[in-house]
């Protein structure tokens, strides 16, 4: 893997850095494919949009863009990671408002898609906790992933789902979340907690050209309970297909996969 940071060449990331310090900042996972970034558009449309929300400095968009597709070009297929901090600055949460910010690029090999025995899914005792100023947001701030990932370690379960304090399921720890019942297809809302993956945005806009009436709400388990289908997506795997959910001693099969399988396809020309 290489490192590019603001532009250069390098592995060293100041320690007075306040995305090390605080989580200061925000990043982007993007799928490389036939050497382009897939959906670099809304990468970068959540990229400015996130920058304005916490007040972060935002890279120059023709430049950003440019950097990208070089990185991008050097693989066919990769995963590039995308991290913007606020920047060096002094001891303390208060910014000065003087700090210039960090970008930091990376470019990464392509895991395996997950084998057919290993879609299935679990729902996590880690909860999230709800902050309405922050919903949506891919910020550096991801301990609530990272401790809901360290509770299983069965390689037949790809993704955990996690859920808010009302017992709402919300995401996954790496993924949103999508169940379909005959054409209507739901997923979580996101105005409390979650993050919103562009994935995610794609599916909403596409589902109509799969017949599906595609919305958001409030899934609880008895709506998965209730599903013909649920698949989980995200930036570098796309669409996944869940075989299985579990949920302590409770467990529900899903045969259907039409859904995903449609989306897969329209997916495949992006």
């Amino acid at each position: 893997m290489k490192f590019w940071i603001d532009g250069k060449t390098g592995r060293l990331v100041d320690p007075r850095d306040r995305g090390l310090n605080y989580g200061d900042g925000v990043f982007e996972t993007m799928r490389v494919r036939r050497g382009c970034i897939r959906l670099l558009d809304f990468h970068l449309e959540r990229l400015d949009g996130a920058c304005r929300r916490l007040g972060l400095t935002a890279p120059k968009a023709a430049k950003l863009r440019g950097e990208l597709a070089r990185i991008a070009a050097l693989e066919s297929e990769a995963v590039v990671k995308l991290v913007l901090t606020r920047g060096i600055g002094a001891r303390g949460y208060r910014p000065t408002g003087a700090e210039r910010g960090t970008r930091i690029v990376s470019i990464h090999p392509l895991e395996r898609e997950p084998a057919p025995d290993a879609t299935r899914a679990r729902v996590c005792a880690m909860r999230l906790g709800v902050n309405e100023r922050l919903a949506g947001l891919k910020t550096l701030n991801r301990l609530e992933s990272v401790l809901a990932r360290r509770e299983w370690k069965d390689e037949r379960i790809w993704e955990g789902l996690m859920r808010d304090h009302d017992d709402n399921i919300v995401c996954g720890t790496m993924s949103n979340f999508f169940l379909r019942r005959g054409s209507s297809l739901m997923t979580p809302m996101l105005d409390r907690c979650g993050v919103a993956g562009v994935m995610r945005r794609w599916v909403l806009a596409q589902a109509p050209r799969a017949g599906l009436r595609a919305r958001e709400g409030r899934v609880r388990w008895s709506d998965v309970e209730s599903a013909d289908e649920a698949f989980v997506t995200n930036a570098v795997a796309g669409i996944v297909p869940l075989t299985m959910i579990q949920h302590g001693r409770l467990r529900v099969g899903f045969e259907g996969m039409e859904a995903a399988h449609a989306l897969q396809q329209f997916l495949e020309i992006e």
